[in-house]
């Protein structure tokens, strides 16, 4: 089969095509075009076909990542949004909870009170409650009130409408209902409801969910169907896939109704990438390394398996999201990162990014801050004449002025300033690792740092060194490793139920009954994506607590028909999770089941593994000597640098820094006192000393 991978970032759109019978692979980097994402990957992957020789018709599937919904987040340009909730609930969505995201700043920046997701004239209110624990109907929806809200809403231009309700998780008819009347009053709205979006408990998470779900909804809704039209106007008959935060792709369908699930679309695909090129060479304990032009995504990959966010981690921009993700953390460090000097004469890096236009001022396209990439070439680590092999010149007087500009404010030596900028920014990263790690009580040095992105091979070493970590894998195309993790996915989708069983008074009946149910719920979404029920492979966890806690932690629960001997073991592994967690546990406490899940794997055809690499020589692969600037024991030094093309290197022959290893999609410094090889698995493998 024939498959295109197409992940889109804030500099570079990366594509990939592939033939999973020939195992052929050919890679491509085009500009992102910022006011229209889709224009730059249809002509990206139109001219991918073209130089591949294969007919846009012959593509069988295209996999996408999109960082559409994540922008329209970040920089608060979503749809006017209302929201219909429960009488005496209009302002939960502003109140949050007791406690504040900084316990002890009065200056902090609470986002869902200072960019607000709905605003408080667009939130109305209905009568209507529902009961806990089965949700019988207490006050009846007012279907009049409904209906008066919608025309309201369309009166005052507002384009998305949420429907949350107060126990809607145990019971949806009234919010079904309440979207049925407003799509009769309103139906160019975009409504979503909570129980479709998020249906558990925490109602200040699922309003803010379903919120979030229409606020970026016609946004991406839009982008989706633009996209998909466009590539059907190029020649491709394909079905759309896009990647999801939970680490699977869905249909361009469900996205359309479901944006949420989109929100880590990109840095998802790159920890499947990561994990998977990583398996090539036999590693399958990893930090995996995403930096692109605007930010740096970190992820955890042990034994194969990555790590989900836990409801207290799952936050986008500062509000709290209820849907299943990948753990994944961002911070704004990037190849496009601009280096500047604060009001307080403080010397910073990032997070402002100069992005695809203008970019950095070495692109040549009217960028004059100096940005990550200007100083990696001012330092000589870069090769302006051999930037995106060759296709993209870079401008080294133009990136030497804007680091001068720098020093002089600085009042320090052009290296000095260029070199500190690369000590920042790689101070930044190494920080954000230690928070999913260290913190985490995970000890960095017995993983391998996977580099990817078109800067994460730049950095990699320096930071795995500040780490203590002593062996960075560079993958065969790092520049498009996102991308091609995209390949590597299945159709994935999850339902949720919340339950709130007590150890002691577990009634198996209910939860068997649950279980099915929403079962059977995952099962119509895969038919409708075209699945049969043998296709999909389904996974059940439990949300546990011990009675009393705050949040929960996700245990597996064994297939079929749940029993007493089944629930010991559900039991135990809590216990045994709670002590790998947080270093005790509670043997004689109840515990609580909060949710059930389910997660539901329909496979997808996949990349092949890469050819065995046929290799060189290192003296074919050089291709010049300069000099590049590093520092050694605490001072700066120009040495002799070699300079090879990745494509030509001997197979596992070692050589040492420094080094710079050029490819098209990424270019990979060799620090002093690290050494360089090319294994069978088409891995460039980093070691220090």
């Amino acid at each position: 089969m024939k498959l295109i991978g197409v992940d889109v970032g804030g500099t570079f759109t990366d594509l990939i095509i592939t033939d999973s019978d020939t195992r052929q692979t050919e890679i491509h980097k085009v500009p992102t075009t910022p006011e229209d994402p889709s224009i730059g990957a249809t002509e990206g992957i139109t001219e991918l076909c073209a130089r591949s020789g294969i007919e846009p018709g012959a593509i069988d599937h295209v996999f996408h990542g999109t960082t559409i919904a994540t922008n329209a987040v970040l920089q608060y340009d979503g749809a006017r949004t209302g929201m219909i909730t429960s009488e005496g609930y209009r302002d939960i969505i502003h109140i949050g909870r007791h406690q504040r995201p900084e316990n002890y700043s009065i200056m902090q920046d609470i986002p869902w009170q200072s960019r607000p997701l709905v605003r408080r004239r667009h939130r109305k209110t209905v009568p209507e409650r529902l009961t806990p624990p089965s949700g019988e109907v207490l006050v009846a929806l007012d279907e009049e009130a409904v209906r008066r809200a919608a025309r309201e809403f369309k009166a005052a231009g507002v384009e998305a409408i949420a429907i949350c309700f107060l126990f809607s998780y145990l019971e949806p008819k009234h919010e079904r209902r309440a979207r049925e009347i407003v799509l009769e009053e309103y139906p160019e709205a975009f409504v979503a409801t909570s129980a479709r979006v998020a249906p558990q408990f925490r109602e200040f998470e699922r309003f803010t969910t379903a919120a979030m779900n229409a606020f970026i909804g016609p946004k991406v809704r839009t982008y989706v169907q633009r996209f998909d039209r466009q590539l059907k106007q190029a020649g491709l008959t394909a079905e759309l896939h896009i990647m999801g935060s939970n680490g699977g792709v869905a249909t361009a369908q469900t996205v359309a109704e479901l944006p949420v699930v989109t929100l880590l679309s990109g840095p998802a695909a790159g920890v499947m990438g990561g994990a998977w090129t990583a398996a090539l060479s036999g590693r399958s304990r990893l930090i995996t390394f995403d930096v692109g032009g605007t930010s740096a995504d970190i992820g955890i990959v042990i034994d194969g398996q990555y790590s989900e966010a836990t409801a207290r981690d799952t936050w986008i921009g500062g509000y709290p999201i209820l849907v299943a993700m990948i753990d994944i953390g961002t911070i704004g460090a990037g190849g496009g990162s601009i280096a500047h000097v604060d009001a307080g004469g403080g010397f910073k890096v990032g997070p402002q990014s100069a992005g695809a236009r203008p970019g950095p001022a070495c692109y040549g396209f009217g960028g004059e801050a100096p940005t990550v990439t200007d100083a990696n070439l001012a330092l000589g680590r870069l090769d302006a004449d051999n930037f995106l092999g060759g296709s993209m010149a870079l401008d080294e007087s133009a990136a030497e002025k804007v680091i001068d500009g720098l020093a002089e404010r600085l009042g320090i030596e052009r290296f000095e300033a260029a070199e500190g900028v690369l000590t920042i920014m790689n101070s930044n990263m190494a920080n954000a690792i230690r928070a999913k790690t260290v913190q985490k009580g995970i000890d960095p040095r017995g993983f391998s740092l996977v580099a990817f992105g078109g800067a994460g091979p730049l950095h990699g070493a320096e930071v795995a060194d500040l780490l203590g970590i002593p062996e960075v894998v560079v993958p065969p195309h790092p520049g498009i490793t996102s991308a091609a993790g995209l390949l590597t996915t299945d159709l994935k989708y999850d339902q949720i139920k919340t339950e709130f069983q007590v150890k002691g008074t577990v009634d198996l009946d209910k939860i068997n009954r649950d279980f099915q149910a929403i079962s059977n719920e995952l099962l119509e979404q895969f038919a409708s994506d075209g699945l049969a029920e043998a296709e999909v492979k389904q996974r059940r966890y439990g949300d546990l607590r011990y009675v009393g806690q705050g949040y929960e932690l996700r245990v597996a629960i064994p297939e079929g028909a749940l029993d007493d001997a089944a629930l010991e073991q559900v039991w135990q592994a809590f216990h045994e999770l709670h002590e790998q967690e947080y270093g005790h546990f509670f043997s004689d406490s109840p515990i609580e089941i909060v949710n059930i899940r389910l997660t539901g794997v329909g496979k997808m055809p996949k990349i092949a593994a890469p050819p065995e690499p046929i290799g060189g020589s290192l003296d074919s692969a050089q291709v010049k000597t300069a000099t590049s600037v590093f520092r050694v024991d605490g001072a700066l030094q120009r040495l002799e640098t070699k300079f090879y093309i990745r494509a030509k290197l001997p197979l596992e022959t070692a050589f040492d820094g420094p080094a710079v290893i050029l490819q098209k999609d990424a270019t990979t410094v060799v620090p002093p006192g690290w050494s360089a090889s090319l294994d069978k698995g088409a891995n460039l493998i980093l070691t220090k000393g």
